[in-house]
């Protein structure tokens, strides 16, 4: 368990200080505790209470495998962003963000490949085949898309959620995370709107320590995401060895029995049950023995079924997953059998801010999902922008 950020840790970052009170922004009235000197101090009570709740939602998307691209270009945040970010192995961009990075996420890959195929060319020998200035040309294009996209250069689809720090520098960032329903996470100050954000963290966002400290909570929290992640596949791997054996013996022990059966055959009026069972395909038994495992597995009538994870679904965030639990939407096929209008009644129910999400492809990708065709479902995901077809 990591260690949770204290009051007193935040005080001495610095992370208490907003802007000057001319430049604030009224929304972002609830978190700012008093003025002193003309600048707004943040209140570090509910900075604590937001940095934890952040921390456990990002937690849960890193451990479903998702991943969360930090966006910080700004001068004091990029080198500490970049550290911090590498050590849990997730995309960042500190550099200029591209334009279209998720809206047009398509694009944005070719370029990447692109740079794979010129490594590619290195290796193969073809690159010494160029001119001078060819090569000149083509080392200069690598240095750029290293440049710009080196570190998404493992973001094969699109990002689980957004971490952003300043939300005013990156605004564009913002926009196509809304365009696409992806949840955003931010350090917000005090001169910022923090409406369009899901998870905001009221925090200093000038101030390199202010950044350092609340990077250190978000990062520790994605690595124990991650931590879980492998230590439930390495469970899941042993089950299924100790699972093999135990299955060739039911089906050796299956094989004697009918053995059995065969050689020491019944009253005459059971010879038509002896030779059914003799003559029943050995398909049958080994989807018997397959199928045994998932029958015990199987809730027994009155226990509560465990709800499926629906942040798996393209666009759905672990708060709109809330509010579909809350409606008893806890499983693919609950949502698969859902229309776009019922989804969109719950959403406005739910309030205004969930009011402007698209769940146009929601019940399609939930159908691919309850039916267990999840590399279909990866495979529509990556070529589509976030379930906008």
């Amino acid at each position: 368990m990591a260690k949770k950020v204290e009051v007193k840790e935040l005080l001495e970052a610095g992370v208490h200080f907003g802007h000057l009170t001319r430049k604030w922004n009224p929304n972002m009235a609830p978190y700012i505790y008093m003025e002193r000197n003309g600048i707004h101090v943040i209140n570090l009570y509910k900075t604590v209470a937001k940095i934890e709740e952040a921390s456990e939602a990002l937690k849960k998307i890193a451990s479903s495998g998702r991943k969360v691209l930090f966006v910080a270009t700004k001068k004091q945040a990029k080198d500490i962003v970049a550290e911090k970010v590498a050590n849990v192995n997730m995309p960042y961009i500190t550099e200029r963000w591209p334009g279209g990075m998720l809206t047009n996420f398509v694009t944005i890959r070719k370029a990447v490949k692109k740079m794979a195929s010129i490594d590619r060319m290195k290796k193969d020998g073809t690159f010494n085949t160029l001119s001078k200035k060819e090569r000149l040309q083509v080392d200069r294009l690598r240095a750029k898309l290293e440049k710009n996209l080196g570190s998404i250069s493992e973001m094969t689809r699109l990002p689980g959620a957004l971490f952003i720090v300043d939300t005013m520098r990156e605004h564009i960032a913002v926009k196509e995370a809304q365009k696409l329903n992806i949840p955003i996470f931010a350090m917000v100050d005090t001169n910022s709107d923090p409406r369009p954000i899901d998870f905001i963290i009221p925090s200093n966002d000038d101030a390199s320590k202010s950044i350092e400290v609340i990077m250190t909570q978000v990062t520790n929290a994605i690595a124990e995401g991650l931590a879980e992640r492998k230590s439930e596949k390495q469970a899941s791997n042993e089950g299924e060895e100790g699972k093999a054996p135990r299955a060739k013996k039911k089906v050796v022990e299956a094989v004697q029995k009918e053995k059995v059966v065969e050689a020491k055959p019944k009253a005459a009026k059971k010879e038509k049950e002896v030779a059914a069972v003799a003559e029943e395909p050995a398909k049958k038994e080994s989807a018997a023995v397959a199928e045994e495992p998932a029958k015990k597995e199987a809730p027994k009538k009155g226990k509560k079924v465990a709800a499926d994870d629906l942040t798996k679904v393209e666009g759905i965030g672990p708060k709109i997953s809330e509010v579909f639990q809350n409606a008893g939407i806890s499983s693919f096929a609950d949502l698969a059998g859902k229309s776009e209008e019922d989804l969109k009644t719950i959403l406005a129910e739910a309030g205004s801010r969930y009011a402007s999400k698209n769940p146009a492809s929601w019940p399609k990708q939930a159908k691919m999902a309850a039916d267990g065709k999840w590399d279909e479902l990866k495979e529509w995901q990556d070529n589509t922008k976030a379930g906008v077809e």
